[in-house]
């Protein structure tokens, strides 16, 4: 569906974005891919990457505002929406500001994409949706919502939304990876707490989970990539073994464990061999044959969180992974 597209991805300076856009243009032709994000310096980098690939374009812009995002959408097949205000700590510390990106942005993009005649749109989410604690996962699940019911709300035009949703992404920014490695050489490596487990994505799993969510869409559903857990104990004695863990206490709407599918979600979840699928509660689209498919409902008591994975990523995958993505982690 995408060759000779238009796709815009709003936050495509981020990590995802970085991943997701040279995938694209490897495997399919589109006509046009343009990152509309607010960071100048950033689409500057970025370009150099693209420079004299005509089908790469740049647009500054905030999905915080409506009109630009008018502008962006114009001509615009499909939309990846990856822009958002993701650190919990600072979620946690500027609320207002975290609300005006990830809910506000949430509803502009929703209003813009059907009045564009965008074809699809898949956004991103996080586990931490999934009965939130912090502002974060509240933002996001409140998006994810605006998102599912935008099916709805769109009424007899043809615009169609999905969200994926999963876990920490191995080596994006700001994430926990990038940080124990910036670190490892200072002899101690600071721990919230060593019974944290942590879910653990590749970006390019997550760009797959995308593209399979932009195939597979009805419009509503919540695409939960089946991945391993970690100990965020064992990350750090991979990265550093010769440091020394110091216990420094949970953050501000921090979780010990991560979630992604909560026993109230599990009434409308069907599983599937690579991914589960939450299927809207609205409608009783969750009785549509045509979003199951071929999908087997899971048990009424079923919750999918990091301790109770039946996946764990070992000590040698770890130290695979990191070093094979050490060049790119350091690039982030």
């Amino acid at each position: 569906m995408f060759n000779q597209a238009s796709i815009l991805i709003t936050g495509g300076t981020g990590s995802f974005g970085h991943t997701f856009i040279p995938m694209l243009l490897e495997r399919y032709n589109p006509k046009k891919v343009i990152i509309f994000s607010r960071d100048e310096m950033k689409q500057w980098e970025m370009a150099k990457k693209f420079e004299g690939d005509p089908r790469v374009r740049f647009f500054i812009g905030d999905v915080r505002d409506r009109d630009r995002l008018y502008r962006a959408l114009d001509g615009v097949d499909y939309v990846v929406h990856a822009a958002a205000t993701k650190i919990v700590p600072t979620a946690e510390y500027n609320p207002f500001e975290c609300i005006k990106t990830n809910v506000m942005g949430a509803m502009n993009l929703v209003d813009a994409c059907i009045d564009k005649g965008v074809k699809k749109l898949v956004a991103l989410s996080t586990d931490k949706a999934s009965s939130p604690i912090n502002l974060y996962g509240a933002t996001k699940l409140t998006s994810d919502k605006l998102f599912v019911a935008g099916n709805h709300y769109a009424g007899h035009n043809p615009t169609r939304f999905a969200v994926v949703r999963y876990g920490n992404v191995m080596g994006s920014r700001g994430s926990v990876i990038p940080f124990f490695m910036s670190i490892k050489d200072k002899g101690v490596l600071p721990i919230t707490d060593e019974r944290m487990t942590r879910f653990m994505i590749s970006l390019e799993e997550g760009v797959e989970l995308v593209w399979h969510a932009f195939e597979d869409m009805e419009g509503g559903e919540i695409y939960v990539k089946k991945i391993p857990s970690m100990r965020v104990t064992d990350l750090a004695r991979v990265i550093a073994p010769e440091a020394k863990q110091e216990i420094v206490g949970i953050r501000p709407g921090e979780k010990l464990h991560e979630q992604m599918i909560s026993a109230e979600d599990a009434y409308y979840t069907y599983e599937y061999p690579e991914h589960f699928k939450i299927l809207p509660q609205i409608n009783s689209w969750d009785k549509d044959a045509n979003r199951i498919k071929d999908g087997k409902k899971v048990p009424e008591d079923f919750v999918y969180a990091s301790d109770n994975n039946s996946e764990w990523m070992t000590d040698a995958e770890l130290q695979a992974w990191v070093d094979e993505n050490r060049e790119k982690i350091g690039a982030i």
